[in-house]
């Protein structure tokens, strides 16, 4: 996915950003970006690909290079930026986050409305921030190019846009599925998409976006230029997953609404008559589903333990390598067991989402090795049913590369299609029969899903307002 950072003020903010932006590294792992403006070097630029090292090391001598009193900067799991566009309204670097649904469409508009060109990657791919670039560079002003961007991009794309003069205009993507925050400071003001970047570079939180809202922002000031839309649509699996834990959406924070959460999914457990007497331990798939295990825990009254860590300070992450054998094995090389919480024991694990299963099927494998006499598995969240159409969370190209549709496939066949709702409530028979069809593939002594409801429950916010897709398929 990514996220984006960027700092307005009357000093010099490189260091700043360096460390605002670094603060987003959970949010991608291909490519790093700055750009800033000064008034003796003009614009400046560095992008480099994240995908073996993090945003930290690669950038850590950005402060020797780069100066500005404005700058912004950008973690993405996409392409290369932030880009530097030079247009009727003057030069500005731009950054955006999220995912164009008709890159063909918009690709034959700004063709025939004519652009001569634009620059294809590899394998004839067009660069999105490029895309949104050439529709905002289509109007004679930077925030009507911006409100003609958002009516005809299909998807979501919020955007960040640092101009010559040092001010930075910040959109929010029209439906609200991604946060953007502002924070005011004494001579700078900051933009941000988590919010616990802005208190940790010194600014305090003043104003959260709405859904396509448009804003100017300035040194210790920030100027509404276009009110926020009536509908939003949050994805609700921020809060779920990728959101980081110390950061705050919409008034809920992560890491709350985590133990809320898995504090909903034990109560529903007890409510079906699970019988928990033999358990010994409640722990969590690191790390996301730690906090939702802490909650099932405290609900449950189980003691909470790990019985194995992951061992992360040179494998941050196992999808680097190029291979996939190479990735099976870093991903097995990492986990390191607490021998004594494992052998003979019973015990319940809580994974904030099950999507492929591959990497959670290693870990089940890796526990019964290690001496585990029954492993319960529980999902933070409801059976995954459809690969998301709005953000580039995961690289799931097709509804089959998702575990709960190719069980549901394997029990009914092209029939099972026309009966995923009922597939993913656990009362119905369908439900049972798939939850029983992934625990015997996957090794579980049982398995269970947090329901819709109680994930909505726990976020606190209006259902209409949070987008479910992922989960039912609803817009």
């Amino acid at each position: 996915m990514g996220g984006f950072f960027g700092i307005t003020s009357t000093e010099d903010c490189i260091l700043d950003v360096y460390f605002g932006v670094d603060y987003h590294s959970h949010l991608g792992t291909r490519r790093g970006g700055m750009a800033a403006i000064d008034k003796e070097k003009g614009f400046q630029r560095a992008i480099h690909n994240i995908e073996n090292a993090p945003f930290r090391t690669k950038f850590e001598g950005i402060v020797n290079t780069m100066h500005g009193t404005a700058a912004i900067g950008c973690i993405s799991d996409l392409d290369p930026q932030p880009l530097l566009f030079r247009s009727i309204s003057g030069t500005y670097a731009i950054s955006t986050v999220g995912k164009i649904c008709n890159m063909d469409e918009i690709i034959d508009i700004i063709l025939k409305e004519g652009h001569g060109h634009l620059e294809a990657m590899t394998a004839g791919r067009i660069n999105q921030t490029e895309l949104v670039a050439a529709l905002i560079s289509d109007k004679n002003d930077l925030v009507e190019g911006i409100k003609y961007a958002q009516e005809k991009i299909e998807g979501t794309a919020s955007i960040l846009v640092l101009k010559e003069d040092g001010s930075l205009i910040a959109a929010r993507d029209k439906n609200g599925r991604l946060p953007v925050k502002v924070g005011i400071g004494e001579n700078s003001s900051a933009v941000s998409f988590e919010s616990f970047a802005l208190s940790k570079t010194g600014y305090e939180e003043t104003k959260e976006l709405g859904p396509g809202e448009i804003v100017e922002v300035r040194p210790g000031q920030c100027r509404q230029l276009v009110p926020p839309r009536d509908k939003m649509k949050m994805c609700a699996f921020l809060w779920s997953y990728y959101g980081y834990p110390t950061t705050t959406y919409e008034g809920t924070n992560v890491e709350i609404m985590r133990y809320e959460n898995g504090q909903i999914l034990a109560r529903n457990d007890m409510k079906k008559g699970f019988d928990t007497s033999n358990l010994d331990y409640v722990g969590g798939v690191p790390d996301s589903g730690t906090p939702h295990a802490i909650g099932y825990s405290n609900a449950s009254r189980l003691p909470f333990a790990r019985a194995f860590i992951k061992y992360t300070p040179t494998w941050a992450r196992s999808f680097l390598p190029l291979t996939q054998a190479e990735r099976e094995k870093v991903a097995k090389m990492k986990l390191i067991p607490v021998t004594e919480l494992i052998e003979g024991k019973n015990l319940l694990f809580v994974d904030d989402s099950i999507v492929r299963g591959t990497q959670l099927r290693e870990t089940v494998d890796f526990l019964y090795e290690n001496g585990a006499k029954t492993v319960h598995m529980r999902s933070a969240c409801p059976p995954i049913m459809y690969a998301c159409k709005f953000l580039n969370f995961a690289r799931n190209n097709s509804d089959m590369d998702l575990l709960s549709r190719r069980i549901i496939k394997e029990l009914e066949g092209e029939e099972g299609e026309k009966h995923i709702e009922e597939y993913a409530d656990g009362t119905t028979e369908r439900g049972k029969k798939l939850r029983t069809a992934i625990a015997e593939k996957m090794g579980f002594e049982s398995l269970e899903f947090q329901t819709l409801d109680g994930v909505i429950k726990a976020i606190g916010i209006d259902r209409c307002k949070l987008c479910t897709y992922c989960w039912n398929g609803e817009e």
